[in-house]
């Protein structure tokens, strides 16, 4: 997750083949970067190299046609290929749910990181226009810009010690044959982070005034869904991101629950009330952690696509981990990358307790791929670690889920699927 706190690890990428009707767009997520055996995600080096920054980032607490997007994932990353400009330029960026503004790394740059795309040339664009101090725009971003000549400049970190420092600007942005009009970027000068040497820049996913889904507006009337694919045996697997009508998500088995408004409006916030670890459940008394006068806060907990593990309060994972132990006939070991606290000897993942994640209204069950992962050969741990912070729903929790997100209806709802 990001704000300028979390950094997403999702990307989107346009597939030309993709289907575009006059009501919603659809596009595919695919997931190459983890090595995994048929039925666990494995832990290869680019993996961890990734899940450093998400220990780090959540720590420092991220009537037109409506397009078809691919996701790509490319080394623990989901690309998104968009193309800005008139006339276009296709580039790849990170989709993060957990921030607003959307923005790429522009000519000429006084300090980038490496990218094997050319940078992006504002002059050559017949639709670039920088954004006025006194703009809109400038105003959104709540303390984070500055004026230069009369230029909207910004400034925005990530909790993971990346950053872009730059300027606003409106621009056309093309997502598969649907062209969007005066969408407001940032054209970052002064660009640094641990990104992948395909990655131009970040594509903000989430509920404030600057966020990609708030400038569709119409397109997409405020709902989207995703469903994110496990990898599996070696191969690219590929799953969908949708938006406006093509993000329903209905029919048998689907949870709903409620979606909970709270500053900042960046975030996704849902309530969680318990979690249950094979027939025992444990319930989440959040205002141990938040100071609240009742037993259960609204809104305290983050779905975030981008953030890969899930974190709990500290007395919250004591409670659950030491239902898991009850339940696990294993042999302990400590994680060999020293990131995970309570991990297994095992050869398969067959023998683990079924935990559910009870939101209001939505009991979502999890398969053990969401909730166990491999970071050796036999070595098993718990995909969940403790946090001081808010709590964050991570994407190894939502893997093989169709997500809707329904933000006039304040709902978000879970759907069992084959993502792949």
């Amino acid at each position: 997750m990001k704000t300028a706190t979390s950094f997403t690890t999702l990307f989107i990428a346009i597939n030309m083949m993709s289907m575009i009707t006059t009501q919603g767009l659809t596009i595919d997520l695919i997931r190459r970067e983890f090595l995994q055996s048929p039925s666990l995600i494995s832990w290869s080096h680019p993996f961890m190299t990734i899940l450093r920054p998400s220990f780090n980032h959540h720590a420092n607490t991220r009537i037109s046609q409506t397009p078809l997007v691919d996701i790509f994932s490319d080394k623990g990353e989901y690309l998104m290929k968009l193309s800005i400009g008139t006339p276009p330029v296709e580039t790849l960026a990170v989709v993060d749910t957990g921030s607003d503004l959307v923005w790429i790394q522009c000519k000429p740059c006084t300090e980038c990181f490496l990218q094997k795309a050319p940078l992006f040339q504002p002059k050559l664009s017949s639709t670039h226009k920088p954004a006025a101090c006194t703009s809109a725009p400038c105003n959104a971003l709540h303390g984070r810009t500055s004026c230069l000549q009369d230029t909207c400049r910004y400034t925005i970190g990530y909790g993971d010690k990346s950053f872009s420092i730059g300027y606003l600007a409106t621009e056309t942005l093309r997502l598969g044959s649907v062209a969007i009009p005066n969408v407001v970027i940032g054209c970052g000068h002064n660009n640094r982070g641990t990104f992948g040497p395909h990655v131009t820049g970040i594509v903000g996913l989430g509920g404030g005034e600057l966020s990609l889904i708030t400038q569709m507006g119409s397109l997409t009337r405020g709902r989207f869904s995703y469903c994110l694919g496990s990898y599996i045996g070696g191969a690219l697997s590929s799953s969908k991101m949708s938006f406006g009508d093509d993000a329903d998500v209905s029919g048998d088995h689907v949870e709903t629950t409620v979606l909970v408004a709270r500053f900042p409006k960046t975030f996704y916030f849902l309530t969680l009330e318990g979690i249950s670890v094979g027939n025992n459940r444990v319930e989440f008394d959040s205002h141990s952690f938040s100071n609240s006068s009742k037993g259960i806060e609204d809104g305290n907990i983050i779905i975030d696509s981008g953030t890969t593990l899930t974190f709990l309060p500290q007395e919250l994972y004591n409670k659950v981990t030491a239902q898991v132990r009850r339940h696990m006939n294993m042999k302990e070991v400590d994680d060999p990358k020293g990131l995970l606290d309570l991990c297994y000897y095992s050869t398969s993942v067959t023998k683990v307790p079924e935990i559910v994640f009870h939101f209001i209204g939505a009991d979502v069950k999890l398969k053990p791929l969401n909730t166990f992962i491999k970071t050796r050969k036999n070595n098993l741990c718990l995909a969940f670690a403790p946090t001081n912070d808010e709590p964050i729903f991570g994407n190894l929790a939502q893997m093989d889920f169709l997500i809707g997100y329904d933000l006039q209806n304040k709902i978000v709802s879970f759907k069992p699927t084959d993502c792949n």
